[in-house]
């Protein structure tokens, strides 16, 4: 047991942090009004009050480490037979313990913005700001989710967790997410500080882009992780069930992949400020709208947290409050937008524009999705679901044009490119294309929708490559005049291939295992061989297995092919939790390069038989082959951070 004074620690050093988020919220009001010192001070205070949530955190995950039941969110949700990493990941697997989490992270980001290099007044500001979100969420931890509530009685033994959550890529998932989610309310509070202040330039949004780029790179990952992790420990066969839970982690990345091309856009050409602000504000607040979606109780969930409908309430009133006075003084200070330029039909930013277009009415088709249901029940207490052809449907022409303005925009240039040389970049690419799809047709029919996602894959990678021989300068040996000289890649120019280029494969392999895979569903005895494709799969034996906390009832089967040579044993699973006196399946997987055989234990018996699913999944590893490259890609753009000093000297002023 850890000793019952150490807890109430961990209780005052959250009280505490909440106290000094409060100070942070006023220190830069009284240093506008007459002293620097409390400017200065302000930094200062968002490192101490992060270092407050982070013993309360740090004990927190002591007393699920040392299995302190006393602590009453440790016997509901941990065991002693746990397994260590299980122990750990549990601190977060819980309302209470996920939320204390969320706050870290936001605490984290606001001592990141003190050791920022921007000027010292606007980075008070943006930590005022902060202080407001963070003393928000930290209110809501204290007074209705308070983590560390002790047992009434001390129980020798605790509830356990749910063995679904016990896996080791769900253990990581949240957390990565949440650095995306919360990550966003640097560029929200970026975003207000702007506009109460009227300055809105290039150097602005240098200072922003890190910000946002870290955002994304980290729900792209959690995002990738979270589909993975449903592929190979749910069951189902799929990596993606528009799942409400699914549906607001999407809305955010949707909505921050049309925020980072606009401040591209804006460091670039001084273009699109009222779109970054308005984006900047609708990210975050979409985040928000997640946590309350997850939170609230309001939906049923295998990764939410079905709890007290008060709390939802809450999160409700920060998400009315972070949205609606925003927006307001968005609407107020409309003037600061009236000098934007004109925009050439032929130019880069103007494809970004559209792109950014079809982000945005994707995010609001994934929400009409997501909470239609959910007003309709609440109005006439009729319950329906909006399930994957809905989305589908809707979604996939939006995915298309998307995906062909992204093969185009490598190929143009910023500000007014001329017809001419487009069409001389342009027409290779479109002949191959061309010659692609014909081939494509003529060899496997195929529908459109699937056709259409492969030859626009590969033209983003061919439209890509060319982008590259041009900025390489290849295109210059093969020029009768002019100098011929090759030219090295900047990081940004590799980010932006990297990042479409993962794009593409992600698009194959998200086609592919739509519209290509094969499901057999059989019941078997021992010694009978089930036929999927080229493959013959031989049910050999059933065995028991134990484990540190379950007991196993697993399948052997061996995948030969069509000369009968094995190629891989696979062993999916039944196991009995006894503590949670549950049952989960535990696949069985052979990934391959180019498609997975996937095999799923039903139910049975060795009287009646075994039941068995078994898929082939093409190419579906290439979808998260795919989110590592993007992620990649933010990563080397992220890598070309500024120099706010040398930026500051370089005197850049714009008229806003």
């Amino acid at each position: 047991m850890i000793i019952s004074y150490i807890i109430e620690f961990g209780h005052i050093a959250l009280i505490t942090a909440f106290g000094l988020s409060l100070v942070q919220i006023f220190f830069p009001i009284f240093g506008n009004v007459r002293y620097d010192y409390f400017y200065k001070s302000t930094p200062l205070v968002a490192v101490l009050s992060f270092l407050c949530t982070l013993i309360a955190f740090l004990i927190l995950l002591l007393g699920f480490i040392k299995s302190d039941f006393s602590l009453n969110l440790v016997y509901q949700f941990s065991h002693t037979s746990k397994p260590f990493i299980y122990k750990v990941s549990g601190t977060w697997a819980n309302h209470e313990g996920s939320l204390l989490l969320w706050i870290l992270i936001l605490q984290f980001f606001g001592a990141l913005i003190s050791y920022s290099k921007i000027p010292i007044e606007f980075k008070a500001k943006v930590l005022s700001v902060h202080g407001l979100i963070s003393s928000s969420f930290l209110g809501l931890s204290l007074f209705s989710s308070n983590p560390f509530l002790r047992s009434i009685k001390s129980p020798l033994e605790g509830l356990g967790l749910n063995p679904v959550l016990q896996d080791l890529a769900l253990a990581f998932h949240p957390p990565i997410l949440y650095i995306g989610y919360v990550g966003l309310s640097v560029s929200f509070a970026f975003a207000i500080v702007s506009l109460i202040e009227g300055k809105i330039d290039r150097f602005w949004a240098k200072m922003l882009r890190p910000w946002v780029l870290i955002s994304w790179i980290a729900l792209t990952l959690g995002i990738s992780l979270g589909s993975f992790w449903a592929y190979y420990e749910l069951g189902w066969g799929g990596w993606w069930f528009w799942d409400p839970v699914e549906n607001v982690a999407l809305m955010p990345w949707l909505l921050t992949t049309a925020l980072v091309h606009s401040v591209i856009v804006f460091e670039n050409r001084n273009k699109l400020k009222a779109w970054t602000i308005l984006l900047s504000i609708l990210a975050f607040c979409f985040s928000i709208f997640g946590t309350f979606i997850v939170r609230s109780g309001i939906i049923t969930s295998v990764h939410s947290f079905a709890s007290d409908p008060k709390r939802g309430l809450i999160i409700l009133s920060i998400l009315l409050v972070a949205s609606v006075l925003p927006l307001t003084l968005f609407g107020f200070r409309s003037k600061l937008f009236k000098n934007e330029q004109n925009y050439n039909i032929l130019s880069r930013e103007t494809l970004l524009i559209f792109n950014n277009f079809f982000l945005v009415i994707s995010a609001l088709i994934v929400l009409t999705g997501t909470i239609y249901p959910l007003i309709l029940e609440f109005i006439n207490n009729m319950q329906i679901t909006v399930g994957p052809p809905y989305f589908v449907t809707s979604l996939t022409p939006l995915i298309l044009i998307a995906m062909a303005l992204m093969g185009l925009g490598p190929l143009l240039s910023w500000g007014r490119d001329d017809l001419s040389k487009i069409l001389f970049k342009i027409l290779p690419s479109l002949i191959l294309i061309l010659l692609i799809t014909f081939t494509i047709f003529f060899f496997k029919k195929i529908n459109l929708i699937a056709l259409s996602g492969f030859v626009l894959s590969i033209w983003i990678i061919i439209t890509v490559l060319t982008s590259l021989f041009h900025q390489f300068g290849l295109n210059t040996l093969f020029n009768n005049k002019g100098e011929k000289k090759i030219r090295s890649l900047t990081f940004n120019q590799a980010a932006v291939a990297i990042a479409h280029i993962g794009v593409a494969i992600f698009a194959i392999g998200a086609v592919s295992e739509s519209h290509f895979s094969k499901e057999v569903t059989i019941r078997a005895n021992a010694g009978e061989t089930i036929s999927i494709g080229s493959y013959k799969i031989l049910f050999t034996e059933m065995k028991k297995q134990f484990g540190s906390n379950f007991i196993s009832e697993v399948g052997v089967l061996k995948v030969m092919n069509k000369k009968d040579k094995l190629i891989k044993t696979l062993y999916p699973e039944k196991r009995y939790f006894p503590v949670e006196n549950q049952i989960t399946s535990e696949v069985s997987i052979h990934r391959q390069f180019f498609g997975d055989i996937y095999a799923v234990l039903g139910d049975g018996n060795e009287i009646t038989g075994y039941t068995f699913r078994i898929y082939l999944k093409p190419f579906v590893s290439w979808i998260w082959i795919g989110s590592l490259l993007m992620c990649l890609g933010g990563i080397c753009s992220l890598y070309t951070k500024i120099n706010i000093s040398n930026l500051r000297s370089s005197k850049i002023k714009l008229e806003i």
